[in-house]
């Protein structure tokens, strides 16, 4: 009884445990299920939105089947599309790196994004095509709600404008143009480091030393801006890349320029009053010009040709013509201009030649250089240049001979010295005639009738030479007339024979004139010597007579006063004639020298026998000095002193304005 009791107590415990636990289960279930009250009522809530959103998986089968077909043709492209997306964004870091660590390589990673960017142009617009078709395959058969269809088409809206405005930029967010920024900063420090000014030991001796073209670039160099002028031009940036080319090259000519001082380049007409002035910068124009052509343009035109060759010729020789009108070429021909409207005179033909000389010289080189229709500005001024200095050069040679006989009119000089005209015009001639001038100046005058349509003979050249000559000549007698003083009159001709005859003898035009005619002035110098002395210096002898003396031995009081008598005389005619003469010039010394000689040898022997014979009687006589007023020496050192030529100054035709013909010639 009291086991069953213990075994019925033991099965009640457990059923206690077992209902405690039950009711506890109970109570945490009913706590779980408290919570999770406001939960559910959440999801159902969201319940119509997803099964908005998951309505295609609940359509029919057979709609399902039709759809997937669509579907997937359209998410082709699009993955396809994304993948090459995801690929760009890849080269990002490659590309906003400097390209000078390894140019190649950036080149290589820039077309891919080339490539890529193409391929995204291609095909972004055939992927939205694919997707707007399978959304509106989607809205026809009432395969998807409405709501998720317009999401989709405001989507597929926003991305056709996209590629419609801005494509490249909006498909590689303008990694692009940062790189093609990088590779135009790049090509400008290859050219900036690698251009330097060409140095020279010394401005002056640019004539006298050979000159050095600066060396071409590298060809590592070279090809470097090949290889990046390709991707640029590849991507419409060729203008540009030209710019940068053009702004560093033409710096460099300017700087390797600068040495030889060319401020010159810009006078103005204003700023001298004619040629001669501005002499020595013809001069150094022509060497300039040659230097600056040569050696600095040339060694561009081949840069050009050899950086831009793969363009196209266009294009080089377009950037050769900038670089060239930049650097400086139109600052020449711009200064020979100024030249050509300076003052006419006869040294200006002698300058004009000077530039058509250069001109010429160059003409080849200017030609290859600057033959191009790139360059049509500087083959204007060019030939505008050489057809203002053939006219000009051909009418300064013309209108000489009409110069010349227009001073005729004018007075000679008051000393009796050589004119001016004469000096100048037989050196000048000369130097017409001369191997430097007269090949040039035939050119000139060939040229110049031919565009007339006149034939041009060489003996023309020579004859108006002749003819200037001659008038001279004509020129020299007349003056001879306007003297009121004959014997200077004949001093004036001893000058100016005596000239011709120095001057021109074993010269080219001494050769044209002849040896009888340097042979008739010649005579004609003597001749009128030979008169002048007569007619001055040679009458004081008379004076110094000793006629009557020998009879006055016993009465030499008498004796005494006839030498005063005669003294007097002679020194009051030497003063006068010593006085006027000394104001006379003779230029050349031989000739001066020569003259004084004849003099001294006509006056001085009969005065110093006169002295040793009859100065006694009159040197004791308190009056001594009023009679015996010159030594022998003094005397001779006087007369040897005449005719010493006075410091003049260089004068030659006055000029004119551009418009008119000479002024009244020689000043």
């Amino acid at each position: 009884m009291a086991v069953v009791s213990d075994s019925m107590i033991e099965k009640l415990a457990s059923a206690r445990r077992s209902l405690k636990s039950s009711l506890e289960k109970s109570r945490v279930l009913g706590l779980a299920l408290e919570k999770s009250g406001p939960r559910l009522e959440e999801i159902n809530q969201r319940l119509p939105s997803l099964e908005a959103a998951v309505r295609p998986i609940r359509a029919q089968k057979e709609a399902l089947v039709a759809v997937g077909g669509h579907i997937n043709r359209a998410v082709s492209p699009a993955a396809a599309v994304l993948n090459v997306f995801d690929a760009v964004h890849g080269l990002e870091k490659s590309l906003l790196s400097d390209p000078r660590n390894d140019l190649p390589g950036y080149l290589s990673v820039l077309k891919r994004l080339e490539e890529a960017l193409k391929f995204l142009g291609d095909n972004c617009g055939l992927a939205i095509q694919w997707l707007e078709d399978i959304v509106e395959y989607l809205e026809d058969h009432l395969v998807a709600d409405e709501r998720y269809l317009s999401n989709l088409k405001k989507s597929l809206k926003n991305l056709r404008e996209l590629q419609n405005d801005e494509e490249r930029v909006c498909l590689d967010g303008g990694l692009l143009e940062a790189a093609l920024d990088k590779l135009e900063c790049e090509f400008r420090l290859l050219l900036t480091e690698n251009s330097v000014p060409l140095p020279m030991s010394s401005p002056s001796s640019l004539g006298e030393q050979p000159c050095i073209a600066p060396s071409p670039l590298p060809v590592m160099v070279v090809q470097k801006l090949q290889a990046i002028i390709g991707r640029l031009t590849a991507n419409k940036r060729l203008e540009k890349c030209i710019s940068i080319y053009v702004e560093v090259r033409s710096s460099n000519v300017r700087a390797s320029l600068q040495a030889l001082d060319l401020d010159y380049l810009e006078i103005s007409i204003s700023e001298f009053n004619d040629v001669q002035s501005i002499e020595g910068y013809i001069a150094q124009w022509g060497k300039h010009l040659e230097f600056a052509v040569k050696h600095l343009f040339e060694a561009e035109y081949k840069l050009c040709n050899d950086v831009f060759e793969r363009i196209g010729l266009d294009v080089w020789m377009g950037c050769f013509a900038k670089i060239a009108a930049q650097a400086g070429i139109l600052a020449f021909l711009q200064f020979g201009k100024t030249v050509t409207e300076s003052k006419k005179d006869p040294i200006k033909l002698l300058k004009l030649l000077d530039i058509f000389a250069s001109l010429n010289k160059l003409r080849l080189d200017f030609n290859r250089l600057f033959g191009g229709a790139a360059c049509i500005e500087i083959q204007n001024l060019t030939r505008d240049l050489i057809k203002r200095v053939i006219e000009g050069a051909s009418e300064i040679f013309w209108e000489l001979l009409f110069q010349v006989e227009l001073q005729r009119q004018t007075a000679p000089p008051s000393d009796g010295s050589v004119p001016r005209l004469v000096s100048f015009l037989t050196d000048y001639c000369n130097r017409l005639l001369g191997d430097n001038y007269k090949p040039i100046l035939t050119q000139v005058l060939v040229i110049h009738r031919n565009w007339k349509h006149e034939k041009f003979q060489e003996r023309l050249l020579v004859d108006a030479i002749l003819d200037i000559i001659k008038a001279i000549e004509k020129n020299l007698e007349t003056w001879s007339k306007g003297y009121e003083d004959a014997t200077l009159a004949n001093l004036f001709l001893v000058n100016n024979h005596w000239h011709l005859h120095k001057h021109l003898k074993g010269t080219k035009l001494g050769d044209l004139l002849g040896d009888s005619w340097l042979k008739e002035h010649d005579q004609s110098k003597d001749y009128y010597a030979a008169i002048f002395l007569k007619d001055s210096w040679g009458k004081l002898p008379s004076l110094l007579s000793r006629e009557g003396l020998m009879l006055f031995s016993g009465g030499r009081a008498t004796a005494r006063d006839l030498v005063k008598k005669r003294l007097k005389s002679f020194n009051e005619a030497f003063d006068d004639m010593y006085k006027k003469q000394s104001n006379w010039v003779v230029s050349e010394r031989d000739l001066r020298d020569k003259t004084c000689q004849l003099i001294v040898q006509a006056v001085v022997p009969v005065y110093r026998s006169y002295m040793q014979n009859y100065g006694p009687l009159v040197e004791q006589d308190p009056s001594a000095s009023k009679y015996a007023k010159y030594t022998v020496q003094t005397l001779e050192n006087m007369l040897a002193s005449l005719f010493q030529p006075k410091p003049g100054k260089y004068v030659s035709f006055k000029g004119r304005q551009p418009s008119g013909k000479f002024s009244n010639g020689f000043t």
